[in-house]
């Protein structure tokens, strides 16, 4: 497929599809082009249809709108932004208040074309994992890698390890050292399967692990029927994700605001 073919089943699959299979625990509603949810964090939104239709004055107002709401419910949220959305958005998302964090690279391509026979180096193995040990492993080898508290990450995973359409979690270890971590996310009702986490520790980079746990991933994903991946890269993975044959197709911005007991106000 061509990039602008890959971007389109990204709309069409993945953001159209959202607010059908929400995660668990995730409250969502609809207002108009726009999916909102409090979720077991904070809040998260995201453009699910085409805006484009929207006069500038109703943009504006289903913006602060939604600052309102989440203002009214005490939350911190992000709202997903794409390089491909509208260009009016992002300023009005700074002008009430939200900060944006490191854009990611929009990687998708089709599975087999990244399903390889990658092997870790050494004496580092690698395995399926589901036990609540292991996931709290896992939430402090995040913890560790991006020196924040990820220990909420072991609700999630084991929360979406139950779902309908179960997470493959991947540790690799080094004896009993945890030193890397990866989970497939099938996207129910959709031909797509993301590739997420991959944080490793730093001691441990540049030996090919990432590269062995997408390979893996991918083939966990042929065989369940997904015939795209889709990955938010860092400026780490991207390369090599692009090596293994993934292609850029965009990017995406989380704009986050924090919480605040103020109502936000429209402002021209």
């Amino acid at each position: 497929m061509t990039r602008s073919e890959l971007l389109d089943v990204y709309d069409r699959e993945v953001r159209a599809s959202f607010p059908s299979r929400l995660p668990e625990g995730w409250v969502g509603e609809q207002d108009g082009p726009l999916t909102r949810c409090l979720t077991t964090r904070g809040g998260f939104a995201m453009f699910t249809s085409d805006p484009s239709h929207l006069t500038t004055g109703k943009l504006e107002s289903l913006v602060t709108r939604t600052f309102n709401f989440y203002a009214a419910h005490d939350r911190r949220f992000e709202w997903k932004t794409f390089d491909h959305d509208r260009s009016d958005l992002r300023p009005l998302l700074a002008q009430l208040g939200a900060q944006p964090e490191p854009r990611e690279a929009l990687v998708l391509g089709e599975t087999t074309a990244v399903v390889s026979d990658a092997s870790l180096p050494g004496r580092l193995t690698l395995r399926p994992v589901s036990s609540r040990v292991d996931l709290e492993r896992i939430g402090a080898l995040e913890s560790e890698v991006w020196a924040e508290d990820w220990s909420w990450l072991a609700d999630d995973l084991e929360a979406r390890l139950a779902s309908s359409a179960p997470v493959e979690v991947l540790l690799v270890e080094d004896g009993d050292l945890a030193v890397s971590a990866a989970w497939l996310v099938p996207l129910v009702g959709t031909h797509v399967a993301g590739l997420w986490g991959g944080c490793t520790l730093s001691s441990y980079r540049g030996r090919g692990i990432y590269r062995a746990l997408v390979a893996r991933r991918a083939s966990i994903a042929v065989e369940r029927g997904y015939s795209t991946l889709q990955v938010d890269a860092s400026d780490d993975s991207r390369p090599i994700l692009e090596r293994l044959g993934l292609h850029v197709v965009g990017g995406t911005v989380p704009y986050v605001k924090a919480r605040s007991p103020a109502h936000a106000t429209a402002t021209t």
